[in-house]
């Protein structure tokens, strides 16, 4: 399985019991349709190695508790400490046509009601408190807020996102 066949799910950020239990903080949502899991990939070495799970379930709400197959002691669990957690793309639930996962709108082409063609979305920047879309237009990166009020539309089947953007931001960027 390879990283870019699936998405991050999580990270264990410690050891529960002697008994090789770790607590898995969930990178979701909607953590709770995760809470039946037959396995997961963690990323060890570099390499996504298959988890099996034995049991599973939240600890104070935000925490899943989870027992791995073959991790039964404090030693199998710190030699997964720390470990990303992925699953297969095809795990992700199905959205509503106006929400989306990241990854889905990487080569959409986002066009505003007012300024026209804006570009083709090359990344994500989640980095910041509020997320953005980052836009080529022909060599020029524009930075637009993924923010409900800017998106009108999103077209999964032709790839577009219709923006309406306030007077000016885009032409910032082209000045």
């Amino acid at each position: 399985m390879n990283k870019e066949d699936c998405f991050y799910l999580g990270k264990i950020v410690k050891k529960y019991s002697f008994k090789g239990e770790v607590l898995i903080k969930l990178d979701t949502d909607e953590p709770e349709i995760y809470d039946n899991l037959e396995s997961v990939f963690l990323e060890l070495r570099g390499n996504l190695v298959p988890f099996f799970i034995e049991s599973s379930k939240f600890h104070k709400s935000e925490l899943l508790r989870v027992k791995f197959e073959d991790v039964d002691s404090e030693q199998d669990a710190d030699a997964i400490l720390k470990s990303d957690l992925y699953l297969p793309l095809e795990f992700l639930p199905k959205l509503e046509d106006d929400k989306f996962y990241f990854h889905e709108i990487i080569g959409f082409q986002v066009e505003d009601v007012n300024f026209g063609t804006v570009g083709i979305i090359k990344s994500i920047n989640d980095s910041t408190s509020q997320s953005l879309f980052e836009i080529d237009r022909d060599g020029t990166e524009i930075l637009i807020p993924m923010n409900d009020d800017f998106i009108k539309k999103v077209d999964k089947k032709k790839k577009v996102i219709t923006v309406d953007t306030p007077e000016g931001l885009i032409d910032l960027y082209l000045g």
